[in-house]
């Protein structure tokens, strides 16, 4: 059967793709440490489970409406008012969706025209690049460097505008970096869009996930970005929910009635009775479950960098948000492809490529810090084995055992 030519303009998550062939491996008997994927080790918290049970048996189990129930709606909008410090949003204008990732592709499609370009952070999340791809929209990356602790450069920002630029996709806190926009950044970034006349997808999906003292900032909070701005956040990240498949966007509310309509034709609603639950995640009283994961996130950062900047050839940022690192891996002779496979086969540690996040992550691989410390102390065990063996240039040794 014939594949429609346009497939040919989409990408991938490599993370999945690493996942599935870890997978394999165990399956044939070997020990793998997951550093891979985007997912919390922790359980969803009890009082979500039981307000889903609830909802259950309380009947929510048929079809909602397109863009969400209105009381789930405006519940992440009071929340999202409350967590940024604004009262700018109402229920009219979130769209609530099966995940995420319908936001940026909905998102995407309801403002981008075939020829606009979109400036968007490279390395950076990839299905950003894919749907821009995909829409026939022109793809602009825009460099984070290593030695600027892949934080964004205005000035690089700049350099890329055209009049054709349409859009520009911002994530703070950063995957794969972990790196966080300051407000000195932002207020930057929002008169730009004011002088250009952009459009801003801001995702926040690891908003509540940061360190140090380290305060999230939206760009909504600048004077009138909220106009411009589509916020993506959700409630996998920071409330342990990734298989609940529970994701929203935030914007100006003719821009949602336009999201509603596609998600209408893609998926037609979210599921209610996890709509139910996610209103019972946004209470204050999921609030210390967050912050113990937070802690947790935090202490295992710190074993992982440190271990990681004792081992040769390795440096490593210490991250501000989110649950990655982006270790620097250009002395060690290897790149990153050839890093991240030779330490899946031959030490049992699993991570991806830095060029799964784009053209400028060569040179870095990521590793997620969702795992126990203890996993993370075998994993840098392994790693340090691992690079040892490549100095000595020794043969090849068995995938790691338990």
């Amino acid at each position: 059967m014939h594949v429609a030519s346009r497939i040919s303009r989409l990408g991938t998550e490599t993370a999945f793709e690493v996942l599935a062939r870890a997978r394999q491996l165990e399956a044939q008997g070997h020990h793998i440490v997951h550093l891979e994927i985007g997912e919390p080790d922790f359980d969803t918290p009890e009082n979500i489970r039981a307000a889903a049970k609830r909802a259950l048996d309380e009947g929510y189990t048929h079809y909602g409406p397109s863009p969400g129930l209105p009381e789930v709606r405006e519940a992440i909008a009071s929340y999202f008012n409350r967590t940024r410090g604004v009262q700018l949003y109402s229920g009219r204008e979130v769209v609530i969706t099966p995940g995420a990732k319908p936001i940026i592709f909905f998102g995407m499609m309801a403002t981008l025209e075939e020829g606009d370009e979109v400036i968007y952070p490279n390395p950076g999340f990839p299905i950003y690049e894919s749907v821009i791809r995909f829409l026939k929209a022109v793809p602009v990356p825009l460099p984070l460097r290593f030695e600027k602790g892949f934080r964004i450069d205005v000035a690089d920002i700049e350099a890329r505008i055209t009049p054709r630029t349409r859009m520009l996709v911002l994530n703070s806190p950063h995957n794969p970096t972990g790196s966080v926009l300051g407000a000195e950044e932002l207020q930057q970034i929002a008169e730009l869009a004011h002088h250009h006349n952009l459009v801003i997808f801001s995702d926040e999906i690891y908003s509540q996930i940061v360190y140090d003292g380290v305060r999230h900032i939206s760009i909504i909070q600048f004077d009138g970005m909220k106009e411009r701005t589509i916020v993506l956040d959700g409630f996998s990240k920071t409330f342990a929910m990734t298989g609940w498949r529970i994701g929203y966007g935030l914007m100006p509310e003719h821009i949602a009635e336009v999201v509603a309509k596609l998600q209408t034709n893609c998926t037609s609603c979210t599921a209610t009775f996890t709509q139910i639950a996610g209103i019972e995640a946004l209470q204050d009283r999921t609030l210390p479950a967050v912050q113990h994961f937070v802690q947790e996130f935090r202490r295992r950062r710190d074993v992982l960098v440190e271990g990681l900047n004792r081992l040769p050839n390795i440096v490593c940022v210490l991250p501000q948000g989110a649950f990655y690192v982006f270790p620097n891996i250009e002395a060690t002779g290897m790149g990153s492809r050839e890093f991240a496979e030779a330490l899946l086969l031959e030490a049992g540690v699993a991570c991806l490529s830095g060029t799964a996040f784009g053209s400028n992550g060569e040179g870095f691989v990521r590793f997620s810090y969702a795992n126990s410390v203890e996993n993370i102390q075998l994993a840098l065990q392994r790693i340090g084995e691992f690079l040892a063996r490549r100095a000595e240039r020794v043969p090849k040794a068995r995938i790691g055992s338990p």
